[in-house]
C-alpha cells in the first residue's frame, strides 16, 4: 500500500524552517509542525512560531487545507545539560575546538529522534528540516553526511522507512531569501522579516530591513548580510 504524503516540520520559528514550511506546503497533501522547548536564550522564537502558523496560511491560500497539528516537547534536560551559549549567559565566541560557543551538542539528532518516534505514533515518515551546509556556523549536526546517517539510523531503528528532506542544505543565505520568494512571494518575505525569529540574543526592539534582531550575533550577522544580497540582485 502507498504511504499517504505526509510530512513533519522541525519547526523552529525562524527564517530557515519558515522557509522549509512553505517548502512542505507545496509538497505535501498534510503537514504537520514539530516544536522544541529547551530552555533556548532566544524562547521568544516559541511565540513567533505560534503567529507563523496562524498567518501561513494567508500567505499560501492554495494550501490553506493542508497544515495540521503542532506539536511542542519539553526538552529542558538538555539546555540543562548544555553549557551554551544559546543554553546560558555567556558570551558567543569560538572555543577551543574551533566551533562557535552557541552549538548545542546533539541538538539535531535529539529533535530527529524525537520528532521520528512522534511520526511512528501518526504514521508520517517524511520529516523536513532546515539544517544548511553552505551558510552555517560549523555546527557539525548540520551537514549533509550527519542528516543522512540520522535517516538511516531511525530507519534501522524503528523498521520504517524514514526520509529527512532538508530543501535548505546547499542553499546560500541569500539563495534562502530567494526560495522563500518562489514558493509565496513578496507576502512570504514579508511575513519572514516581520514575524521569524533568528537572533541568538532574543532580541526583538528593533526592527532592521532584515527583520528583528540584535544585529550583532553571528545569526543576524548572516541573515542580514544574506538579505543584502538577495535583494541587491531583484
Amino acid at each position: 500500500m502507498s504511504r499517504p504524503s505526509n510530512a513533519l516540520v522541525l519547526f523552529s520559528g525562524g527564517q530557515d524552517s519558515t522557509t522549509c514550511l512553505a517548502w512542505a506546503l507545496t509538497r505535501f497533501a498534510r503537514v504537520e509542525t514539530i516544536g522544541f522547548d529547551y530552555g533556548q536564550r532566544h524562547s521568544v522564537e516559541m511565540t513567533c512560531r505560534r503567529r507563523i502558523r496562524d498567518k501561513i496560511v494567508g500567505v499560501l491560500p492554495q494550501t490553506k487545507d493542508r497544515l495540521g497539528e503542532d506539536h511542542v516537547l519539553d526538552l529542558s534536560v538538555l539546555g540543562e545539560m548544555s553549557e551554551t551559549a544559546l543554553t546560558r549567559d555567556r558570551e558567543i565566541e569560538l572555543g577551543r575546538s574551533g566551533l562557535p560557543s552557541t552549538f548545542v551538542p546533539g541538538r539535531n539528532i535529539v529533535f530527529f529522534t524525537f520528532a521520528a518516534a512522534l511520526a511512528y505514533r501518526r504514521q508520517i515518515f517524511d520529516l523536513v528540516g532546515g539544517m544548511c551546509e553552505t551558510d552555517y556556523s560549523g555546527y557539525p549536526d548540520c551537514r549533509d553526511e550527519t542528516i543522512k546517517s540520522v535517516a538511516e539510523t531511525l530507519s534501522l531503528g524503528m523498521d520504517e522507512r524514514f526520509h529527512i528532506h532538508t530543501p535548505l542544505m546547499w542553499l546560500s543565505k541569500s539563495e534562502s531569501w530567494s526560495l522563500a520568494y518562489e514558493l509565496g512571494g513578496e507576502a512570504l518575505i514579508e511575513l519572514i522579516v516581520e514575524e521569524t525569529h533568528t537572533c541568538y540574543l532574543g532580541e526583538r526592539g528593533t526592527r532592521h530591513v532584515w527583520g528583528y534582531g540584535c544585529g550583532l550575533c553571528p545569526a543576524c550577522d548572516l541573515r542580514a548580510k544574506g538579505y543584502n544580497v538577495y535583494t541587491s540582485t531583484l
